[in-house]
């Protein structure tokens, strides 16, 4: 397990597994951006090439908050929705990029 903070500041960090997956529903959408950076750069510290992050189909905010956070973090090689059978547009695959093979920032 890992501590994960929350956002705001002030509200006392969650333990959340590091496991293939996360859901995403307990979170509120202002939580969903700290929380999704901290799970991806500890599994991707732990090995894990790819994971699925579970936002739900409702209103689609999730699904925003998550696709444009991935559209810009570091050590992402891709991300689509999950198959039929793992959630289809409920949840996002991610596949990462080993931080070993992530090619170095330019300066």
């Amino acid at each position: 397990m890992t501590r994960i903070s929350r956002a705001p500041v002030d509200e006392d960090p969650v333990e959340v597994p590091i496991e293939e997956e996360m859901d995403l529903h307990a979170f509120q959408a202002r939580e969903i951006p700290s929380v999704v950076e901290e799970y991806l750069r500890e599994a991707r510290a732990r090995g894990f090439r790819q994971v699925r992050l579970i936002h739900g189909r409702g209103t689609g905010t999730q699904r925003a908050i998550v696709r444009s956070l991935l559209g810009r973090l570091p050590g992402i090689a891709g991300f689509a929705d999950a198959p039929a059978e793992r959630g289809g547009w409920g949840a996002t695959l991610v596949r990462l990029i080993p931080p070993e093979e992530e090619p170095p920032a330019e300066a």
